[in-house]
């Protein structure tokens, strides 16, 4: 079990990272702990928002929708490579997945197809928004991928968790399908380079 890592040392973590940071607003007490408990955390969730452009990308994840309050994820990574941080707590970004999954991610292994709606994810996962259209077709950036993975091993470094700890939202639930554009395989193969 991991607590969730404090604001300062998210910062510092990111900081050693060489991750370029921009703290959006009051992102250190803005969260929806009052719908439920952050932690104990397991894992990072990798998100596209299917959306363009930076600044409504950020304030999107920072606001929310009408339907779904913010903040959207605890970061937003746009495609300049910045790590915009957008809430500290609970998050709306990864709903309800497969149990069978998260008790893979704590055990650092291969995680099953998921096919179960079982488990409220923003309790135990950290979330990055990644702007991009979601298509398939719109590119990645090298900086925001870099930025993914420097994010993603900062974290992974402060717990002591490995590259299996990092999963994208289509693996948590057979609902979703982001990201595209990318495999998460080779995602996490970058991280464990970052991490050596």
């Amino acid at each position: 079990m991991a607590t969730p890592i404090t604001a300062k040392a998210l910062l510092e973590a990111l900081d050693k990272e060489g991750v370029k940071v921009d703290e959006v607003r009051n992102w250190r007490e803005h969260n929806r702990n009052q719908q439920g408990p952050w932690g104990p955390v397991h894992g990072i969730m990798i998100h596209h928002t299917v959306t363009s452009g930076a600044k409504e990308t950020v304030d999107l994840v920072y606001d929310g929708r009408s339907d779904l309050p913010g903040p959207l994820a605890h970061g937003c990574i746009t495609k300049d490579g910045t790590v915009h941080l957008t809430g500290h707590g609970r998050a709306n970004h990864a709903g309800t997945g497969d149990g069978d999954v998260l008790r893979a991610v704590i055990a650092e292994r291969s995680t099953p197809d998921p096919n179960e709606q079982d488990t409220d994810g923003n309790t135990h996962f950290y979330g990055f928004e990644c702007e991009n259209l979601g298509d398939g077709d719109d590119p990645w950036p090298d900086e925001q991928i870099d930025a993914i993975v420097r994010a993603s091993a900062a974290l992974c470094r402060h717990h002591g968790w490995n590259a299996r700890s990092v999963i994208g939202h289509l693996e948590w639930t057979n609902q979703k399908t982001d990201p595209r554009g990318f495999t998460m395989d080779a995602l996490r193969k970058k991280i464990t380079e970052r991490l050596k």
